[in-house]
């Protein structure tokens, strides 16, 4: 086993904790851009006409490059050096982000979301790697992975009150644009706070192994999406072969050579495992909800950007407070009752917001949010935290890569699936005779119907069904993965 080489003297308690500051900011940024967009799309609906197909990736791809790269960017961080790969990615997702704000088409619009994902990949793990190699005390680096969870998690649910106010004043790309700012203050102050590291004895980068980790991930998820938007075809079959057979590939070429991408031994480990499902269903669940919730919010109930945005608060409020409760809910219950009584709570959330979506007033659909946030903020601290300590510290990229993974491959599957659920049963609900422009989805529908129509109200009904629809299906996700948590992840008490 190697061991871990900083290439820096080790900092000051002050200088680690105002270095998480620098990290928490960098994965805040990437969250509130994972989301920004879904208040404003029919603002873009409007402006560039994309199909239902085309929404879909405008809010997917973004994800799934991140879940296609994430191993590779992982590796590269631990091998080149976990700040330089960093600062890299997050200059190239400032460019990303300007080819985003003032993209003329659909299409382009796509493009610039995918390499905005690409330079995500390269940040991500390098946030939870330094955060692995800065906090060597567990209980400390528990409470250093719970502010970066909350970043995270209060990031998803920020994202659409940062749209909210932008859309109120400026068109739809300013809510990439902002980024630009933000990315040059990070910059500056991540060169300056941050310490370099990496694993001194990387071995040889297996550029095979890199290509069939992206080979396996890709096609599965538009086999998914595919499937569950236009049905089983040629196309779907094809896909789900090819991502079956690399993912086969990839597995075995990592038992074999010398230096894999991906430990998958650790997977043999059920607390690990556990962990890494528990992860993924937590996002998964989360980001299928919010994606379609903030159009649920303006389309149907008639709130304003800013009004939506603010209606997520409670979300993100109860995701704060993770990082005050993590150490007392992990004392008294052991981490894995604690990550399955928190899924436990997640799942219930979601019912109540189903329950509610038909509620007249605001109020009870906003307090079902609550736990929601605060189920999911516990559940991804606890697991992003049991996968790195599975690890030395020199392979902290690879371990937070494969978290990473499950996180993001949890955003994009999330949003494909139920996403592509809300878009199939509010089509199933809609009357037989309505116009193709209706049945593509309700964004596309407000463009031409007359709200106050009988059409425009049967459509909104249809929408408020298949949300429903989707959150118990989110929530019967959830609490099998609670199960599944209670009896893999040990509940030894910390």
């Amino acid at each position: 086993m190697t061991t871990y080489a900083p290439t820096s003297a080790p900092l000051s308690h002050r200088r680690r904790w105002a270095a998480l500051s620098v990290l928490v900011g960098a994965v805040l940024l990437l969250a509130v851009d994972g989301t920004v967009l879904y208040l404003a799309v029919p603002s873009l609906t409007r402006e560039l006409s994309p199909s239902a197909t085309e929404i879909l990736w405008i809010g997917d791809v973004y994800s799934l490059a991140l879940a296609g790269l994430l191993v590779t960017a992982g590796n590269l961080a631990d091998r080149f050096g976990r700040k330089k790969v960093l600062l890299i990615g997050t200059a190239a997702f400032g460019v990303a982000s300007t080819l985003a704000a003032f993209s003329p088409t659909a299409g382009v619009l796509v493009a610039a979301r995918l390499l905005l994902g690409i330079a995500a990949a390269t940040i991500m793990p390098s946030t939870l790697s330094i955060i692995r190699t800065l906090f060597t005390d567990a209980r400390e680096r528990t409470r250093a992975i719970a502010i970066w969870s909350a970043g995270s998690g209060g990031g998803i649910a920020l994202g659409p009150l940062v749209g909210g106010v932008l859309l109120e004043h400026y068109w739809w790309g300013s809510v990439f644009l902002i980024n630009v700012p933000i990315v040059v203050v990070f910059l500056i102050a991540g060169a300056w706070l941050l310490p370099e590291s990496r694993d001194p004895n990387p071995g040889r980068f297996d550029l095979l192994s890199a290509a069939l980790s992206m080979a396996a991930i890709v096609p599965l998820v538009y086999a998914v999406k595919h499937t569950i938007g236009s049905g089983v075809d040629a196309q779907v079959v094809l896909t789900a072969v090819i991502g079956l057979v690399s993912g086969v590939l990839f597995v075995r070429r990592q038992r074999r050579v010398a230096d894999p991408l991906i430990d998958v031994t650790l997977f043999r480990n059920g607390a690990f495992s556990g962990a890494v499902v528990a992860n993924f269903v937590a996002v998964f669940a989360l980001m299928g909800l919010l994606f379609f919730f903030s159009q649920y919010l303006q389309l149907v109930r008639g709130f304003s950007p800013l009004q939506a945005g603010l209606a997520e608060m409670p979300a993100t409020l109860a995701s704060i407070v993770v990082v005050a409760a993590v150490g007392v809910v992990v004392t008294r219950l052991g981490r894995g009752r604690a990550v399955a009584v928190s899924l436990a709570v997640t799942a219930v959330g979601l019912l109540l917001v189903a329950v509610t979506e038909q509620a007249p007033q605001y109020i009870w659909l906003g307090l079902t949010l609550v736990p929601v946030g605060l189920g999911v903020g516990l559940a991804l601290t606890l697991t992003v935290d049991s996968v790195l300590s599975a690890v030395p510290r020199d392979k902290a990229g690879s371990a937070s890569a494969i978290s990473e993974t499950a996180y993001e491959l949890g955003a994009a599957l999330g949003i494909a699936l139920l996403g592509s659920l809300v878009t199939l049963v509010y089509r199933g609900l809609l009357p037989p005779a309505v116009a193709p422009e209706v049945r593509e989805s309700l964004a596309a529908a407000v463009t031409v119907l007359d709200p106050a129509s009988p059409v425009a109200e049967s459509a909104r009904q249809a929408f408020t069904g298949a949300m429903q629809v989707t959150s118990v299906a989110a929530a019967v996700v959830t609490a099998v993965a609670a199960l599944i948590a209670w009896r893999t992840i040990p509940s030894g008490k910390d």
